[in-house]
């Protein structure tokens, strides 16, 4: 098992930034991917960033590409997520999520508002 615990949230005004960071504990070995996605309310949880852990390949969401910043830290086993510009919009509970072999492993979420 992976454990994920997020951290970072908050409340914010718009155009300010953010970093959230997850920490994977556990089975860390043979991570594949982390990731971060998003869900607001009403909405379906959507994929904010992707990073591939030992190439560190990135994806983004078409929403947030160019504001956000996907980053690794293999020797702490973290990934952190820099929001940017941010918009009311990205108003939700970010999730991070790690992927080995086959089997995905998710965090509680930390919510990320963002006031107009």
């Amino acid at each position: 098992q992976v454990q994920l615990t997020e951290s970072g949230g908050g409340v914010v005004q718009a155009g300010a930034s953010l970093n959230l960071s997850c920490a994977a504990s556990g089975r860390t070995d043979n991570i594949n991917e982390m990731a971060w996605f998003r869900q607001a309310p009403g909405k379906v949880r959507e994929l904010v960033g992707l990073i591939t852990w030992i190439v560190g390949t990135t994806v983004y969401g078409n929403s947030v590409r160019g504001r956000f910043i996907i980053s690794k830290d293999n020797a702490k086993n973290t990934v952190s997520l820099q929001l940017n510009s941010l918009r009311p919009e990205d108003t939700a509970v970010y999730y991070c999520r790690a992927r080995r072999g086959e089997f995905f492993h998710w965090g509680q979420g930390t919510q990320v508002t963002v006031a107009s």
